[in-house]
C-alpha cells in the first residue's frame, strides 16, 4: 500500500493491488475517518485488528448516503468480499429441504428449508432484510440488528441505492411492502427490504395482517424478478 496523509486528504491515494487484508483495513480506516469529518483525527494507533474492524464498521454505520471516491469503494469491495469468503459462503444447494431433513410430508416441504446461521453468508438469489421505514439501514454503530448486519456486509453502496429509491418514492416505506436492491458485496444477488409491524404490547390481528403482507410482498417481489431462492 502506498499512501501519504497529505495525499489521502486530497483524495490522491495510490493503492497496491497486492495489499493484505490488514493493509486494506488501515487504508479504509484512514479514508472513512477523513470522510466523516467529525472523526478524522480519531487515534487508532495501537489498536488491534478486531478493534480497528469495529471502528471501521461504526464509521460505515453512521455515514449518510453520499458519493465516495471510486478507489475507496474498490478497496472496500475487496475487503468485504474477502471477509465473507473467510466466513464461508453457504450455497443453497447444500441446505436440505424440510422434506429431506425431517422426512416431513407437509405441503411443499420439498420447496422449503430451515437453516440457522449468518444470513449474510447465504448465496441465495435474495435475502430478506427487516428494514426500517426510511429504508436506509441502521445508524447505530455495530448494532446487533439484521438491518445493520446486512448493510455492514454489503457495503455503503447499499445505503446509497436505498436512498435513491426513497427519493424517487417521495415518502417512507409502508409496513408490509417490499423493495428490491442489489446485494453488492453479499454472496446473494439481491436484498429484499420489508418493513415489519412494530408490536408495542399484545399482538393484534392488524399486526398479523401486516406480517402476512411482508411475506407475500417479498414472495411477489421475488416472482416478479424471476428469483427462485429467497432466504
Amino acid at each position: 500500500m502506498k499512501k501519504r496523509k497529505a495525499d489521502l486528504q486530497k483524495g490522491a491515494v495510490e493503492w497496491d493491488a497486492n495489499g493484505t487484508q490488514e493493509e486494506r483495513l488501515d487504508f479504509l480506516l484512514d479514508a472513512f475517518k477523513h470522510d466523516s469529518g467529525q472523526y478524522q483525527n480519531l487515534n487508532t494507533e495501537g489498536c488491534g485488528y478486531d478493534e480497528k474492524r469495529r471502528i471501521l464498521r461504526s464509521l460505515m454505520n453512521i455515514r449518510l448516503p453520499k458519493p465516495m471516491r471510486r478507489e475507496v469503494l474498490k478497496v472496500q469491495d475487496e475487503f468485504l468480499k474477502k471477509e465473507v469468503y473467510e466466513k464461508g459462503i453457504v450455497p443453497i444447494s447444500e441446505i436440505l429441504s424440510v422434506k429431506e431433513a425431517y422426512r416431513s410430508q407437509c405441503p411443499h416441504g420439498e420447496r422449503m428449508a430451515v437453516w440457522q446461521g449468518d444470513i449474510t453468508r447465504l448465496a441465495a438469489d435474495a435475502i430478506v432484510n427487516a428494514a426500517n421505514s426510511r429504508l436506509l439501514g441502521c445508524f447505530v454503530p455495530c448494532h446487533g440488528c439484521i438491518d445493520n448486519a446486512i448493510h455492514s456486509a454489503a457495503g455503503i453502496q447499499l445505503r446509497e441505492e436505498c436512498s435513491r429509491l426513497m427519493e424517487q418514492q417521495g415518502y417512507e416505506e409502508e409496513t408490509g411492502k417490499a423493495k428490491l436492491t442489489n446485494g453488492y458485496n453479499l454472496p446473494c444477488r439481491y436484498v429484499i427490504h420489508t418493513v415489519g409491524p412494530i408490536v408495542r404490547e399484545r399482538v393484534t390481528e392488524r399486526d398479523c395482517e401486516l406480517l402476512r403482507s411482508c411475506y407475500s410482498s417479498c414472495m411477489e417481489t421475488a416472482k416478479k424478478n424471476g428469483l427462485r431462492f429467497i432466504a
